[in-house]
């Protein structure tokens, strides 16, 4: 299904995983991947990775680790990818959707999504909400990949934050053919933090911006791949450091989440004419 108005992208959802966003069109330009991806063997992966965005947890993030007393791995990503959306309700600006998530361990959860296209301001906004509905509590985790297709870039695109050193740089960073960081999330006074992209030339020198909710979203992640066919750079608002699982034990920062409770996590991107506070 899709999300459009007069004005804002063409939002496309994956009804078939998680209600993730497949394509997101911008002035007849999808900024998706598709295959320009790593292959990582995990076809679930696979999938998501070409999209917009996909969502990694609710049970683990990043890559697999072993279960606890088990001969089992927490897979790639986690476990949402793949599960089916059921709708609850839906307009050509709002959808509403229910996830019922195995995870790799056996425990359950439910994601409540609820994905609104402003018609008035083009702001696309997301807000999730993810609930033990099994029997023991988990260590909740959860991380929103946005996929951007750097074939897309020119050497004027920058990455642009309070949290990002200097409070910004051109989207090459580090050394090739790409690499990872993760940093703090800088919270404005709302409690969100907002990063950019930009400006893209191939959608008339728009630039990308992304907010989320620093409350259950502490911690940024930029990620980027242009080793060949792999030509993708990701933003990645995310709940957890960048370190094992069990060092996050250790330091007492596993967010455990009991049977019935719930936790809340919140997103939106837009698009803009030029970098926010530029002249």
């Amino acid at each position: 299904m899709k999300l459009h108005a007069a004005k804002g992208p063409i939002v496309e959802l994956d009804e078939s995983s998680v209600l993730d966003i497949r394509g997101l069109i911008v002035k007849g330009v999808d900024l998706s991947p598709g295959r320009a991806i790593p292959d990582d063997g995990d076809p679930r992966i696979d999938h998501s990775l070409e999209g917009f965005l996909f969502t990694c947890g609710p049970d683990h993030i990043r890559h697999p680790e072993p279960i606890a007393g088990s001969v089992g791995r927490y897979p790639l990503h986690g476990s949402f990818s793949s599960h089916p959306a059921h709708i609850i309700s839906k307009t050509d600006q709002d959808c509403v959707a229910e996830i019922a998530v195995t995870h790799a361990d056996g425990g359950q959860s439910l994601l409540t999504r609820h994905w609104r296209l402003d018609a008035e301001t083009g702001v696309v906004t997301l807000s999730d909400r993810v609930t033990n509905t099994g029997s023991t509590a988990f260590p909740v985790m959860l991380m929103y990949h946005m996929n951007i297709a750097a074939k897309l870039f020119d050497d004027a695109v920058r990455l642009e934050g309070d949290m990002l050193e200097g409070g910004g740089f051109g989207w090459r960073f580090g050394p090739e053919p790409g690499g990872v960081f993760c940093v703090p999330a800088t919270a404005g006074a709302d409690g969100w933090a907002q990063m950019r992209l930009g400006p893209l030339a191939a959608i008339g020198g728009l630039t990308l911006t992304v907010r989320f909710d620093t409350a259950t979203l502490p911690h940024l992640q930029i990620w980027r791949n242009q080793q060949a066919p792999a030509h993708v750079l990701g933003i990645e608002p995310v709940s957890h450091r960048w370190v094992g699982r069990s060092e996050l034990a250790d330091a007492g920062e596993l967010d455990m989440l009991a049977p019935g409770e719930s936790r809340h996590y919140g997103l939106s991107f837009s698009f803009s004419e030029k970098l926010s506070g530029s002249d």
